[in-house]
Parts: structure tokens; sequence; C-alpha cells
């Protein structure tokens, strides 16, 4: 058994809001772990009968932890397991490594330093839930990612690690393809599009059996927890956000990256981290999140309750600053107009609500609107939220409302054909959007 990683500074930061668990010995690194390499720094895997007493002792072992899900729902993990462990016959677990927030590199630097810890969390979660398959699903766009877990898989079986079957998927990249109801689709042998609920995975998922969906952060957690047990968890983080959670910040910062730092945190202390600017503007939770004045949000927690009282969410655990010669109002039509692109078109707010709000921004931004695009946008912003197939209507929406708060006097400007500074100097586009891909199918 190793010891359970300390708590270490990140390199370039100077708050004690930097923590390393999940991260302990990355910057020592410039390839992933071999296995043996793996256990010498957190330990072997405990075998059913260590892991807290059993599948039954992990399940309470995680709930007592109070560990949520770091893909950006941020449900308990332990009602999830429980729920999936006490259906009847045998279930399935998934691994979500889709990462499709293209503001967000949390997942990829897991799995690109730490593979074997996701792998770890995912073969006791799969004992503990009596499933004997997991499918790690991953985007087909980055193949080295693709090709490095499925080689740490494949040192597992040759060792004899697991006593479950490890499968890796690589799957197309939409942005809704990461939604677990889209990753179970496909799995199926259907279209990797959200599908409607209910039947929830845990009734009915993969096969049609009980089926648990988590990301690969939340694995990365489960493995700790069942080596060093909930108690070393809450030693970390605060009463109502234990443990650490994986942060990716990017923009208008000194130094960019992925942060991990204790729950409950501010949000202004994780920014500090990255040598961001103590004002301007920030994107919280990605491209599903909001834009907010940064001492609008510096001085709360970042968790869901701690900025909830600021309308916004950690979502995927994205901070986003906007550098100060980009124009908020361009970059958000730039990113409508990806959403409006990437939608399921199941419904038709994807279909036609999305395009109609990503067109008037695009308007708005290049302060050429055609009649009243303000009026246009508070009627389409009013009357879709709700009426999607699936969420994704619901946060491209979100993003346009926050927009047009965050920016008003820019927002005002534009409408009245007077484009704000940053944009007359056609600053370059700033926030990250995926190539389009040639295929564009969803098998």
């Amino acid at each position: 058994m190793g010891s359970p990683p300390e708590n270490s500074t990140l390199p370039g930061a100077s708050s004690r809001a930097a923590v390393g668990r999940l991260t302990a010995g990355w910057q020592r690194r410039s390839r992933p772990p071999r296995l043996g390499e793996h256990d010498s720094r957190v330990g072997p895997l405990p075998t059913v009968r260590e892991a807290r007493r059993g599948p039954a002792g992990l399940i309470e072992a995680v709930t007592a932890a109070g560990l949520t899900g770091r893909g950006g729902a941020g449900f308990p993990t332990g009602s999830k397991l429980q729920a999936v462990a006490s259906r009847r016959g045998p279930a399935t677990v998934v691994v979500n490594g889709m990462e499709s927030e293209p503001a967000s590199e949390k997942d990829q630097a897991l799995l690109a330093m730490a593979p074997h810890l996701v792998l770890d969390g995912a073969v006791l979660a799969a004992r503990a839930v009596g499933a004997g398959t997991v499918h790690i699903c991953l985007d087909r766009a980055r193949p080295v990612q693709v090709d490095e877990v499925w080689q740490a898989a494949e040192e597992r079986r040759l060792a004899g690690r697991d006593q479950v079957q490890l499968l890796i998927h690589d799957l197309p990249g939409h942005y809704v393809s990461s939604e677990e109801t889209a990753l179970i689709s496909w799995l199926n042998g259907a279209e990797a599009r959200p599908a409607t609920v209910p039947p929830r995975p845990f009734e009915s998922g993969v096969q049609r059996r009980p089926t648990l969906v988590d990301n690969v952060e939340t694995l990365a957690h489960i493995a700790l927890i069942a080596r060093y047990g909930p108690d070393w968890f809450r030693s970390g983080g605060v009463r109502d956000a234990p443990g650490t959670m994986l942060v990716t910040i990017s923009g208008g910062v000194s130094h960019p990256g992925v942060y991990e730092v204790a729950g409950g945190t501010r949000t202004g202390d994780i920014l500090a981290l990255s040598g961001a600017a103590e004002r301007g503007h920030v994107l919280v939770g990605g491209y599903f999140g909001t834009w907010h004045h940064l001492d609008e949000v510096a001085h709360l927690p970042f968790t869901a309750a701690g900025l909830r009282t600021a309308g916004a969410a950690p979502g995927a655990g994205v901070l986003y600053v906007l550098p100060e010669q980009s124009c908020g109002v361009a970059e958000t039509a730039r990113v409508l107009g990806y959403l409006a692109s990437q939608g399921a078109q199941q419904c038709g707010p994807c279909m036609f609500g999305l395009p109609a709000i990503a067109d008037d921004f695009a308007q708005l931004a290049d302060a050429r609107p055609a009649g009243d695009v303000l009026d246009r946008l508070a009627r389409r912003l009013a009357v879709i939220p709700g009426r999607g197939a699936c969420r994704h209507p619901d946060g491209a929406v979100r993003l346009a409302a926050s927009a047009l708060t965050a920016f008003a006097s820019d927002v005002r400007g534009h409408a009245s054909r007077r484009a704000c500074a940053a944009r007359w100097r056609r600053a370059s586009s700033a926030l990250p959007l995926p190539r389009s891909r040639a295929d564009g199918g969803w098998r």
C-alpha cells in the first residue's frame, strides 16, 4: 500500500488553493506512468475485501466521502452507484472520457498523466455495482489519447490485473455526443445522439442492463477513496464541497492550464493561480455556462451552491478570462454559431431556434443588425428553454442571455451600429473551437 498523495503546490502557483492529489507527481513526468510506477505512487488496487470491506462498503465509503460527479451535473456519486447496484441482473459501467467542452482540458490531462488511476476507479465501480464489462468512451479525434488508454488497458490485461473486461471505444466528437444517453445509444449500435428519458441509464442502459455512467475525474477520485477512505477525502475542501477538483483556466491569464484545487475555494483565489487580472470578464462553467464581471464572482466559492447567487455554476470546471483586447459580444457570437452547428437536430429548438439566435448574435457582433435585434433575441431566448429534446438548447440560451447582461454596454453600442473598440481593432478570436470534421457522422 502506498502513501496518500500529499497536498502540493502546482508549478507557478502561489495560493494555498492549489493542491496535488489526482495531480501528484505530474510535473515530474513527460509520459503516462507504467502500471508498476502507478502502484508505487498510490498503492496497488485494493482487493474486493480491502476496498472498504467489499462492494457495499465501497459504495458506503464514496457516499460518506460526499463525492459528486465531476462531469458537470454534480450528482452524488454514491447515490448513482447505489441506484445501479440495487437493480436486478448484471450491470455495465461506462467511462465518459469524451470531454466535448472545447474550453476544458482536465479530462484529457488526467487520461494523459494518470490513466491507471481512472481505470482503477472504473474497475472498482464495476465490482461495486456487479458489472463484468467497462466501456471506455473517447473522442476519435484524439487518436493519441485513444492509443495511450488502450495501451494502459492492455498492460493491465497482460498483468492479470482486473477481473472485468475493459473495452476502448472511439466515438464521433460532437458536442452533444458526451451526454450519457448519447454514449449508451452509440454503444447499443445507434447514433451518438442524446435520447429521451425515462428509462434512465441506471434502469436500462447498455444492452438494457443497469448502467453506471461516470466522468473520468469522478472515477479517479473513487480510486483514491477506496485506498485512503472518506475521512482522507474530506480532509480537503469544505463540508458541502469536500475533496478536490480539476479546473481548466485559460484566456487572458499568464499561466493557463489544468489546476487541482480544494473544494470550496473562492473563484478569485483559483484565478490567481493562473495570474489572471483582477478586472474584466470571466466565462464560468464552459459553453453552457455564463459570463460575469470578475468582481461579481471572485469572492464566491467555486461550487454549485456558492455560485448560485450569481446565477452561475462550475459546470465542467472551466474558467475562461476574456482577454483585454477581445470583444465579448463577438466571442459569444462565435460560440453560439458553433453550438448551433452541434445540435442533434431532433427538435425544433435545436433545428430552428439556435440557428436563429446565432444569426442574431452574428449581426450584433458585426454591428449591422437587421431591425430590432435585441427585441428578437428577448423573444427567442424566452421561449426556447425547457422545450428541447435534450439540454443543448437550454445551455446555449443560458450563454446568450448572460452575454447580453455581462456586456450590456457593448451590446447597446453594437445594436446601435457602433461596434466596441475591441471589435474595431479586429482582435483575433480567443475562445477555442474545434476544427470542423469532414465526415460529420454520428456513428
